[in-house]
């Protein structure tokens, strides 16, 4: 039953928000942080991202009681899933609201996504948000003593357009395991372990790495994600280049940008102006370098069907 509930009411969420072709819906609540007004035993606020529906988080009965997830950034967030508590409380989501904004000190500031009317036990409902903007989702429940428990709560954002949805990438080494693909990986590193989420060569001359869209498109933007943790400065000085040429391993076709400076855990944009290209390259030219990315989102505003 509790499978049952868990399935259908999930189902019935996927089928309540379209989703466009060429869009990719991601679970964000678990590169977030997350905190709540406080703690009941060890009940912590963490494990209603954990990806585990079986731990829990409780927040004591009290006055507007609320629970919170930080994303780092602004997203355009989707809808917002809610799993309750197997065995007890369900009654306790009855009237809770998810509020989705940029205002973290002040819940009521931000706007409503959804009230809960009910959730029975053990069942994730997934609630609509139809593309609200924010870098706070808080799950409250208002009124006088008041609790709160959550099994599992997903942030379900969406990039419209990223064309480097699976599309392969390389790199010119590895260091370690921060693999290629983990800069088109829809995770953009801010809270989780960097080497989970981020690609990195290891030190060398000219370090590369190269997305192959498949086909050549209009490139209008190019969006680079720097790793949080430290080391923000290494990325000074990267090129971003556009074109249809292997020669050099791409690293010869024209440049679109070079990245000056990110800040730590930033999201710059570059124009690029409609330049034409099947590859993307980031490359750092000069001696004993590294190079990390933690997140490319690539935009373009045509598709020729033919490949090279």
């Amino acid at each position: 039953m509790r499978v049952f509930f868990r399935s259908l009411s999930l189902l019935l969420g996927f089928f309540s928000v379209q989703i466009k072709a060429d869009e990719k819906e991601v679970n964000a609540a678990g590169w977030g942080t997350a905190s709540q007004t406080s703690i009941a035993y060890d009940w912590y606020p963490q494990k209603a991202v954990d990806g585990n529906p079986n731990t829990y988080t409780q927040v004591p009965t009290q006055n507007n009681p609320w629970w919170k997830v930080d994303l780092l950034k602004v997203f355009i967030v989707n809808r917002v899933v809610i799993t309750t508590m197997l065995f007890c409380c369900s009654e306790w989501m009855n009237g809770v609201h998810i509020r989705v904004g940029n205002v973290s000190s002040d819940v009521f500031s931000n706007p409503i996504c959804a009230v809960i009317s009910n959730i029975p036990l053990g069942a994730s409902y997934s609630y609509s948000c139809n593309r609200m903007a924010g870098q706070y989702i808080f799950v409250i429940s208002p009124g006088i003593y008041k609790g709160l428990i959550l099994a599992e709560v997903k942030v379900y954002v969406v990039y419209p357009g990223n064309l480097a949805a699976g599309g392969s990438v390389t790199q010119s080494s590895t260091y370690t395991s921060w693999i290629a693909e983990q800069a088109i990986d829809f995770n953009p590193g801010l809270f989780s372990q960097p080497w989970l989420a981020c690609s990195s060569t290891a030190i060398q001359n000219n370090p590369w790495w190269r997305l192959d869209l498949g086909h050549i498109y209009r490139v209008s933007r190019v969006v680079v994600t720097n790793r949080r943790d430290c080391c923000p400065e290494q990325i000074n000085g990267a090129e971003i280049r556009i074109g249809n040429s292997l020669d050099n391993n791409g690293n010869n076709n024209p440049v679109c940008a070079v990245i000056s400076s990110i800040p730590a855990g930033v999201s710059y944009t570059y124009a690029c102006n409609g330049m034409e290209g099947r590859y993307v390259n980031l490359i750092i030219p000069g001696n004993s370098r590294f190079l990390n990315l933690c997140e490319v989102e690539v935009y373009g505003e045509g598709l020729y069907k033919q490949t090279i």
